[in-house]
């Protein structure tokens, strides 16, 4: 019997993985977030649903959703192109640190309006007070939205620096509602100490991972993201060992792997790029089997009405007051406070009032699995006309090509993707008469999409995507001829 039910097991895992991607498909033409979509999966394959499938289990949804949040943060960090990060560390810190406070703050105002105690007000705000990267750009890519880089960077380094914060409010929250903690300096020491060892064990830890990846020569290049994804772990769990901040090390890591040379990047990133997805998905499907939806409605108008404190009050107001000092046009700080979707970090934060016994720990879960869904379905729907309206949208430009070098040893250079401005060094120029450095070699034109031969008479034009390889040292060089990279503007 157990080859068998192992059989069924693995078969309805496969179906649901199955259809939380074909999903994907719907949620581009309905600009909601994918995942939301998966949630819903979820539910219809939960205990009742229409899969029946009995599953009540918050220990190993909290095990599996902390692990695939260390997967999406690497990836996120990855990700990150450096110059994006130096340009908007300041607001996105601000908005991870204070931005996160003012939002727990208000949304605890607010259900403590409708009746809930002071300890549990404030837990409830503490784990809605995050954003969610993920959420923010399934719905910018469904939409077809191309953000302006500055806008763009802000939402995706604050997601990836909040999550610290909300984890540490939450415990923090969890232990006052239970009696067991107070609020006071020490409390604040706390905190700072907890982000503080976070964030130097992910600086240390990224760079003795950039220094193994140098210096390491593997048998073949699908070690390698074997190797980075044993430093995503080693990054999450030495510091939560030390009573740091395993979250902002895992993101840490990630930025200074990603900001260094990498053998067989576009490999290790892709490889990446789908364990982040897998995780996802496979945490929405686990986090929707969780829910009864019996439950769900039985919450549902605290929910919306926290939902919409969130949305109109505790979000705008925390993001219009920090970025005051940054000098964000209105229209950004509108657009950055309608975007701040909530996705799987509440929800699995919602789960560890449950595990340590919060007397009403299942429904703040089910209210925050509310909150969660609308938050996402309003505002995921009006994205990209909001982007539009208020022009902080970029072009889309097509997607270049991938070219790979694939080798049993690192060449010292990497293949870059360029689109050509108008404003290029080499618009207007020819092959031969671009002054690239030895050992720098033009590969690839495309225009419109198609492969352009490079001949004598050549000329590049505006919207142009060339591929080059580059030298590690040329590569700043190479940059101030064709401008960003394909890797730096997406």
């Amino acid at each position: 019997m157990e080859p068998f039910a192992t059989a069924v097991g693995l078969a309805a895992a496969g179906g649901l993985l199955l259809v939380a991607t074909l999903l994907s498909r719907v949620s581009q033409r309905l600009g909601v977030p994918v995942l939301l979509l998966v949630l819903g999966v979820g539910m219809l394959a939960g205990s009742e649903g229409v899969g029946h499938i009995p599953f009540d289990d918050y220990l190993l949804a909290f095990r599996v959703g902390t692990l695939a949040l260390v997967l999406i943060l690497f990836d996120g960090g990855l990700g990150t192109a450096p110059s994006a990060f130096r340009n908007v560390v300041a607001p996105a810190l601000v908005l991870a640190t204070i931005g996160v406070l003012l939002t727990a703050a208000g949304v605890a105002v607010a259900a403590m309006a409708l009746g809930f105690p002071p300890a549990l007000a404030v837990l409830l705000g503490a784990v809605v007070s995050s954003t969610d990267a993920a959420a923010v750009f399934s719905v910018l890519r469904g939409s077809g939205v191309r953000l302006r880089e500055r806008t763009g960077a802000i939402l995706e380094v604050e997601s990836g620096l909040n999550d610290p914060v909300a984890l540490l409010l939450t415990v923090v929250a969890t232990e006052i509602v239970l009696g067991e903690g107070r609020v006071g300096p020490a409390l604040v020491l706390y905190g700072v100490r907890d982000l503080a060892v976070g964030a130097l064990f992910g600086l240390g830890i990224g760079r003795v991972g950039r220094r193994l990846l140098r210096w390491v020569v593997l048998p073949a290049p699908g070690l390698y993201p074997v190797l980075t994804f044993a430093i995503a772990l080693v990054a999450y769990g030495v510091p939560t060992l030390v009573w740091g901040s395993g979250f902002l090390s895992t993101y840490v890591a990630g930025l200074v792997l990603g900001a260094g040379q990498l053998p067989y990047r576009p490999g290790i990133r892709r490889v990446h790029d789908a364990l982040a997805w897998l995780s996802q998905i496979a945490m929405f499907l686990l986090l929707g089997l969780l829910v009864f939806p019996s439950r769900l409605m039985a919450t549902a108008p605290t929910g919306l009405l926290l939902a919409g404190a969130l949305l109109f009050l505790a979000r705008p107001l925390a993001v219009f007051l920090c970025l005051l000092p940054f000098r964000a046009s209105f229209r950004e700080r509108v657009f950055v406070s309608w975007v701040g979707l909530r996705g799987a970090v509440p929800i699995v934060l919602a789960t560890y009032p449950v595990l340590r016994g919060v007397a009403q720990g299942d429904v703040i879960f089910h209210i925050v699995f509310f909150v969660v869904l609308a938050n996402g379905l309003v505002p995921g729907a009006t994205v990209g006309w909001l982007a539009r309206r208020f022009g902080l949208s970029r072009p889309e430009r097509a997607v270049p090509a991938a070219v790979e070098l694939v080798s049993l040893r690192e060449y010292p250079g990497e293949f870059v993707w360029y689109t050509i401005d108008r404003a290029s060094a080499v618009a207007g120029a020819g092959p031969n008469d671009l002054p690239l450095p030895d050992g720098s070699v033009l590969t690839l034109l495309l225009r419109a999409g198609t492969i352009v031969a490079l001949r004598d008479s050549t000329r590049f034009g505006p919207d142009d995507q060339v591929c080059l390889f580059v030298r590690h040292d040329d590569r700043p060089f190479v940059d101030l001829l064709f401008g960003r990279s394909e890797e730096e503007t997406a």
